[in-house]
């Protein structure tokens, strides 16, 4: 038996991909023990996972901060003995953990990022718009060089079906209609469809008695923009303050699609196998950060714009100051593609 460390501190979005990974590992090679460490409110993206996947989750900003944390961390991990070390992340804090394995002979490889790639892609002049691998492709190729190549095989965090109902059956009520989450906010700006046509995107659904909206986000402005939302339409409710990550994670197994943006819900919703049709604006799928098993026809965006992708991440300001990426695209074209894959046209 080997112990193999699996480190992705980060976002949730960049976590949540790792799940996949992280499954087809555990199932291919029942007889290893794995460990993720990672940001300890992550864990239930990892709970329903299989037996001998172990999540470690750190206080980087408390007991684990600074050099002095990371040592201490250090310590802790080193007693637990472990065989392999995969860097899913390429940070300060996981190269110093990374060095200090393999000053003590512990196999080590790193995240290759592609920086390059990405740099070629985003750049404002002479784009090189060329698909990167996506972060999937670059967690699998650490395990291969670590010596456990693996065929992904991941359908969902619940097996072939879906989360205990029983357990958010008391607020989210009997399901008897289609059921439509929408997350419509984002960490950048350039990210993020512009709240007046999602309003609208929200407001035409809400008079098809056949569909249920739930709201996904988190934050007092965007509880601000959902308690308006609620007020004025039916059929709609705001899930911000009502469950944690584990219940929500249930909810969106039995949703039949989440409207996203390029966010943590378009990838927390991949891991329960829901459609997802995402909104993107200043970046691009090309920069590998599509959701688990979505394809381009999974999105939504201004295909024929030669400044886009502007930003890896969304968190650069537009040059052109208008946002047009996002704001060209008519809340009528969001509907069409929702109707069509509801069947409700």
């Amino acid at each position: 038996m080997a112990r193999i460390l699996i480190i992705r501190f980060s976002a949730i979005g960049d976590v949540a991909m790792t799940a996949p990974i992280v499954h087809s590992l555990a199932t291919q090679y029942p007889q290893h023990e794995i460990t993720v460490l990672s940001r300890t409110p992550l864990k239930p993206i990892f709970k329903e996972l299989p037996s001998n996947v172990h999540f470690l989750g750190v206080d980087l900003k408390g007991e684990y901060s600074g050099i002095l944390g990371l040592n201490k961390l250090y310590k802790m991990l080193a007693g637990m003995n472990f065989d392999y070390v995969a860097d899913f992340h390429n940070v300060l804090r996981s190269k110093y953990l990374g060095l200090r394995f393999k000053l003590s002979g512990i196999p080590v490889v790193t995240l290759d990022k592609g920086r390059a790639g990405k740099k070629k892609l985003v750049r404002r002049k002479n784009k090189v718009f060329k698909r990167q691998k996506s972060l999937f492709q670059r967690y699998t190729e650490i395990l291969e060089k670590l010596g456990f190549p693996i065929s992904a095989n991941f359908d969902s965090i619940y097996g072939e079906g879906r989360g205990d109902f029983s357990k958010i059956e008391s607020v989210v009520g009997e399901k008897t209609q289609k059921w439509l989450g929408i997350a419509p906010f984002a960490q950048h700006k350039g990210k993020i469809y512009p709240i007046e046509k999602m309003e609208q995107i929200v407001a035409h659904f809400t008079q098809d008695k056949r569909v249920k909206i739930f709201l996904f986000g988190g934050g007092p402005k965007e509880e601000v923009v959902f308690n308006g939302w609620v007020a004025k339409y039916p059929n709609v409710i705001s899930m911000i303050g009502k469950f944690d990550m584990e219940k929500e994670l249930i909810l969106m197994s039995y949703l039949d699609m989440m409207l996203s943006m390029d966010s943590a819900n378009m990838h927390l919703a991949s891991l329960v196998n829901t459609p997802v049709l995402s909104i993107w604006g200043a970046t691009h799928p090309y920069a590998g950060f599509l959701g688990w098993k979505q394809l381009p026809t999974n999105t939504i965006q201004i295909e024929d714009m030669p400044c886009r992708p502007c930003s890896v991440y969304g968190q650069k300001e537009c040059f052109r100051k208008d946002y047009a990426c996002l704001n060209q695209i008519k809340p009528e074209v969001v509907i069409d593609r929702i109707e069509r894959d509801f069947s409700l046209s």
